[in-house]
């Protein structure tokens, strides 16, 4: 059956913005008159984004290689996000089936007087760890006492469940309803506010740049405003550049990570923590739900190898404490389409597997050479190495190994595939 959405967003945000419910993100803004006016409004801002990123960023970036190891382990790693307004029924099996125990769910601050509806929906979960979304509106950010006033409701009526919100989100696009970084700190600086008087149990999250557009991350991280992040959040979407060992300005995803790691490590307004609570690639045919354009999109076979490397990168990286993957249930780039009858992607057994394989797992090591990748990891009973080349190749082993390919299936061998495919060889730990 077809999932129905349970409230129409486009009833709540005033114009000039709307909702587009089919790719789930605000529809572009049209009048450029408008988006013109309101950044020289903020032209302020803008100049101290410039600044801030002449002389901070080249010093972060110079300095990144004096920065101390972290030791991440993959009990919260792999994070998913999902919606009340996908079939709560449908996504509570989907989550159970996959074994989920971290988890992201929006909530809108348009949507404030739906408040108990999400609170139930988060109670489902009470056994998961959980960050709540709170996403913007331009109300919300113009109007900081009518903001503080639904975030105190929000503490108040979701704190009991959770203790992680991220504050605003996609901070760097005009249709969120943000036109400069300043706008942003008054907006976050009012949620710390709040948490410091009232909530100060609660851990709170920003700035949540999305894409590889630090200029805006470092004007965030290097102010003058009084407030502190728990956590540095950042939609960290490479899905334009193709694969994600793809570069952009020289960057890879894994430099990426490193330079935001770095950025955060030597901010005096955030602890050395990273959540990228949002990246996905756009899947082929499915407009209108897809968020890009065709161009942007991929297959559901190159959908599924891009996914999984992206969180095996990531975790290799040993930088990143959370990837929440956006999300389970969406036509145009979840791991469910929803569209007529409900159908599994590829990518679905293939994040079930990465899980089975991974959670609750430890680093152990990290190589790369001839765009042949290897990650290790251990747990108590077994030792996992995940294998994955740009360039197919066979290898032959001294002996025979237990090789999993993506999907699960079972081989025992002594010559192994290694493809763009990621595979999994476990040995136990009694045979080390």
């Amino acid at each position: 059956m077809r999932l129905q959405a349970t409230f129409n967003y486009n009833a709540i945000m005033k114009k000039p913005f709307s909702w587009d419910y089919d790719s789930d993100q605000p529809y572009q803004l049209k009048d450029r008159s408008f988006k013109k006016a309101m950044r020289r409004k903020e032209g302020l801002s803008l100049l101290m984004t410039v600044i801030s990123t002449l002389f901070v960023l080249p010093l972060v970036f110079l300095m990144q290689l004096i920065i101390p190891k972290r030791q991440i382990n993959a009990t919260h790693f792999f994070g998913m996000s999902i919606n009340l307004d996908k079939d709560p029924e449908i996504t509570k099996k989907l989550v159970d089936e996959l074994e989920l125990n971290t988890l992201l769910i929006r909530f809108p601050l348009w949507e404030i007087e739906r408040i108990e509806a999400y609170v139930t929906f988060v109670k489902s979960y009470s056994d998961k760890h959980i960050l709540i979304n709170i996403m913007q509106d331009r109300e919300h950010v113009e109007d900081l006492h009518f903001l503080t006033k639904d975030l105190n409701t929000v503490f108040k009526e979701m704190g009991p469940y959770v203790t992680s919100f991220q504050v605003g989100t996609t901070i760097n696009r005009a249709k969120w309803g943000f036109f400069s970084v300043h706008e942003y700190l008054r907006f976050y600086q009012a949620a710390y506010h709040l948490k410091q008087q009232c909530f100060s149990h609660l851990k709170l999250i920003g700035p949540s740049v999305i894409d590889f557009e630090y200029h805006f991350t470092t004007h965030a991280l290097f102010n003058f405003f009084r407030l502190k992040y728990d956590a540095l959040s950042a939609l960290l979407y490479v899905d334009r550049r193709g694969a994600p060992e793809n570069s952009q300005l020289g960057f890879n995803l894994f430099r990426k990570i490193t330079l935001l790691d770095a950025l955060a490590f030597f901010s005096p307004k955030t602890k050395r923590a990273i959540y990228l609570t949002e990246t996905n690639w756009p899947i082929s045919n499915t407009a209108p739900y897809a968020p890009t354009s065709e161009y942007e999109c991929v297959s559901e076979s190159l959908y599924t190898e891009y996914m999984l490397r992206y969180y095996l990168l990531a975790f290799a990286s040993q930088k990143v404490d959370t990837v929440y993957w956006h999300q389970l249930i969406a036509p145009g780039y979840g791991l469910i389409d929803s569209r007529n009858n409900l159908k599994k992607r590829e990518a679905f057994d293939a994040f079930k597997v990465m899980l089975q394989q991974l959670n609750n797992t430890e680093f152990v090591s990290f190589s790369s050479q001839n765009n042949t990748f290897i990650l290790v990891v251990k747990n108590s009973t077994k030792t996992t190495s995940v294998l994955w080349s740009l360039q197919p190749k066979k290898q032959a082993l001294s002996k025979e190994v237990l090789c999993y390919n993506y999907l699960g299936e079972e081989t025992e061998t002594s010559t192994i595939q290694i493809s763009t495919k990621p595979i999994y060889i476990t040995k136990s730990i009694h045979d080390l």
